[in-house]
C-alpha cells in the first residue's frame, strides 16, 4: 500500500502505513522509496513530517521476513538486505528539505532509526517503548547505522542505547535526548509541522547546503567504514550464539504476533 502523503499548512505530511505496525521488510523498503520518489516529484519545495498511526511510529525489522535471511549463512543475501536497508535510511537521512518525525507511538530497533534519520524529532506523550534493542536479540549493528545514531543522539547516548539495547518508557527517552520535544497527542502534528517549516522555500538551498556541510563527516564515514566493518556482518549474523538470541527472540514475538518486530 503506497504511504499517503498529505500537504497540510504548506507541509508534506507522509504517514507510513505499509502494515499494521509498519515493521520494515521489502514491503516497507518499497513503501519507503516510493513515498520519497513522489516527494521529489511532487513535493520538493515542501518540508516533511512523517509519522505512522495508531500507537506505533515503527515497530522496527520484520522478524519473519529478517530472521530467515539473517539464518540463512547466505553472506551475499545477508550483505544485500543490509545495502537495501542501509539506503532506506540514507533516503530519509540526506533528504535536502527539513525532515521531522511525528513519533506518536512506539519506535523500537529500525523503527527508532527512521525517527534518527529526521533532522527533529517529536514525540508524543504516552506509554510507548523506545530503544535499539538489536545487540542483545543477536543482531550486530552495522557501521552505517552507528554513524547516524551518534549523530543524532552524541557518542555516549549512542554508545548506550547501542550497547545496552534497552527499551526506555518516555520519560527516561527523553531524558537521554531522544527528542526535540513531547507534546500531548493532541499536538503532536501541529508540532511537528512547526519544527517542519522552520524556513520559507526561498531558504531551501541554504538550508540543504548546510545540512549536506554538517553530515559530510558522518556520510564520508558510512561510505568508508561500510566496506571494512560491514564485510564482517554476515559472518557475525550466523554465529551460534546470535543465532541461538534470534531464535529467541523469534518464539517470544511469534507467541504474541506474528506480525511484530
Amino acid at each position: 500500500m503506497a504511504w499517503d502523503i498529505e500537504v497540510t499548512k504548506g507541509c508534506a505530511v507522509v504517514r507510513m502505513n505499509t502494515n499494521k505496525v509498519n515493521v520494515q521488510n521489502a514491503a516497507f523498503f518499497t513503501d519507503l522509496h516510493r513515498a520519497f520518489d513522489r516527494l521529489e516529484r511532487e513535493f520538493g519545495d515542501l518540508p516533511v513530517v512523517l509519522t505512522g498511526h495508531g500507537n506505533t511510529f515503527s515497530a522496527g525489522i520484520d522478524f519473519q521476513y529478517s530472521f530467515e535471511i539473517f539464518g540463512s549463512a547466505d553472506q551475499e543475501t545477508i550483505r544485500r538486505w543490509y545495502r537495501d536497508y542501509r539506503e532506506t535510511n540514507l533516503r530519509i537521512f540526506t533528504y535536502p528539505r527539513p525532515t521531522v518525525a511525528a513519533i506518536n507511538g512506539h519506535a523500537i530497533a529500525g523503527g527508532l532509526i527512521t525517527a534518527l534519520d529526521c533532522d527533529f524529532r517529536i514525540a508524543a506523550r504516552g506509554p510507548a517503548r523506545f530503544g535499539l534493542n538489536e545487540v542483545p536479540i543477536g543482531i550486530p549493528m552495522p557501521a552505517a547505522y552507528v554513524e547516524i545514531i551518534k549523530y543524532t543522539l552524541g557518542d555516549q547516548v549512542g554508545a548506550l542505547a547501542t550497547l545496552r539495547g534497552k527499551l526506555y518508557g518516555l520519560d527516561e527517552a527523553e531524558r537521554l535526548g531522544f527528542f526535540h520535544e513531547v507534546v500531548d497527542p493532541d499536538r503532536l502534528l501541529d508540532t511537528a509541522i512547526d519544527y517542519a517549516l522552520c524556513i520559507t522555500p526561498d531558504c531551501n538551498t541554504a538550508y540543504a547546503l548546510s545540512k549536506k556541510a554538517l553530515q559530510d563527516g558522518v556520510v564520508r564515514q558510512i561510505e568508508e567504514r561500510t566496506v571494512a566493518l560491514d564485510r564482517l556482518i554476515p559472518e557475525g549474523m550466523s554465529d551460534p550464539g546470535n543465532r541461538r538470541a534470534q531464535d529467541r527472540r523469534r518464539n517470544e514475538i511469534m507467541s504474541k504476533d506474528p506480525r511484530a518486530g
